[in-house]
């Protein structure tokens, strides 16, 4: 025995090459799992950012339109009043429009002059007309039928918005009915005579 030394008995251990590596290997594919995350993460994101965007400019498009006249006067014995000039699709609205009057069927499948405009990322207004402008990144279009069952007092408004990539990704002719995609906001409400 000797006194005073410390001897070991036990090697003392470390790592070896192959079980770095073998970490190594393993920290990688934990990080390439992190960063796939982070991109299904991102695409989330942007996704739930256009769908309150175009939910947004929906609604603004709706209360735009319900704020037109549609109802009585009380004046002239209840004769009907009706917006029938107002320009929606300009901003800001002009009096050469078609205000309340019945929209040509199938402007909210397809770019109709009166029945559509444009707007920034920002939501702000850039134009109308059949063709975006260049720096458009959402599509409103909107139509305005009569109720089948009380077409002389009651319209049926409806507001869509969706984005010119999305539209630029549809191929082929417009279906009579267009589908509804994730990012795209819809908007429907029906609008009734009263008297003022």
């Amino acid at each position: 025995m000797h006194s005073g030394a410390f001897v070991s008995t036990d090697r003392e251990r470390g790592f070896t090459l192959v079980e770095v590596l073998i970490a190594l290997v393993i920290l990688s594919i934990m990080a390439l799992g992190v960063a796939g995350m982070f991109g299904v993460a991102i695409r989330a994101v942007h996704a739930a950012r256009n769908q309150t965007s175009t939910a947004a400019l929906a609604g603004q498009k709706m209360e735009q339109l319900r704020s037109l006249t549609w109802g009585f006067d009380p004046n002239e014995q209840s004769l009907p009043v009706s917006d029938t000039s107002t320009d929606l699709s300009r901003t800001p609205a002009t009096s050469s429009g078609n205000g309340l009057n019945p929209s040509p069927g199938g402007t909210l499948n397809a770019n109709t002059a009166g029945y559509v405009d444009y707007l920034d990322q920002r939501g702000q207004w850039v134009g109308t007309g059949t063709t975006p402008p260049q720096n458009a990144i959402f599509i409103r279009r909107w139509s305005i039928e009569p109720l089948p069952t009380n077409p002389n007092n009651t319209l049926v408004l409806q507001v869509l918005v969706t984005t010119v990539a999305r539209e630029a990704s549809l191929v082929g002719p417009a279906p009579a009915q267009r589908p509804r995609y994730p990012d795209d906001a819809l908007l429907a409400t029906v609008k009734t005579r009263k008297a003022k």
